[in-house]
């Protein structure tokens, strides 16, 4: 069977600009590196956790709650950190919410690999902005995602919209 092929060479820039590879758990990595939040897709800190863009997002605004402390299940988290996460689930969706209108989210926890887990060290939380009628033909016929907008425009929108 012949392969399409969907050419999008203005991505170039952001492939041979992308960082390089973190040694250890880069969710751990963005909780000691403030310093450079805006290349790591840093959002902001809370006292237990980091909220950061997906690099490699579902779709648009997909975003990680981690607690700070490095631990893989729900049953290792302190009522702290699970009130700090859920918080923060609450935030970034009211950010969203101001700064791209979703008509609603996917949000969750994939535990262990075989859950999905592509980081199954570091527990956090995936929230997914969903729009009715976002899943098209490119999902469906060619299981490929078109993201709409830029990663660095829609963390500026976030930004402004954290209070």
């Amino acid at each position: 069977m012949e392969r399409d092929n969907l050419w999008a060479p203005w991505r170039i820039g952001y492939i041979q600009a992308a960082p390089k590879k973190i040694e250890g758990c880069f969710l751990c990595h963005h909780q000691t590196h403030e310093d450079q939040d805006d290349e790591n897709l840093v959002l902001w800190h809370s006292q237990y956790c980091v909220v950061v863009m997906n690099r490699y997002p579902y779709n648009n605004g997909h975003v990680l709650i981690a607690p700070a402390r490095h631990f893989s299940d729900l049953s290792e988290a302190t009522d702290d950190e699970m009130l700090d996460m859920m918080q923060q689930t609450r935030d970034i969706q009211a950010c969203l919410t101001e700064a791209v209108n979703p008509d609603g989210f996917n949000t969750g926890i994939n535990t262990g690999r075989c859950a999905g887990a592509g980081l199954p060290g570091h527990l956090h939380i995936h929230v997914v902005p969903r729009w009715n009628g976002d899943t098209n033909f490119m999902s469906v016929c060619s299981d490929t995602e078109v993201i709409s907008q830029s990663m660095t425009e829609l963390m500026i929108l976030l930004r402004q919209a954290h209070c």
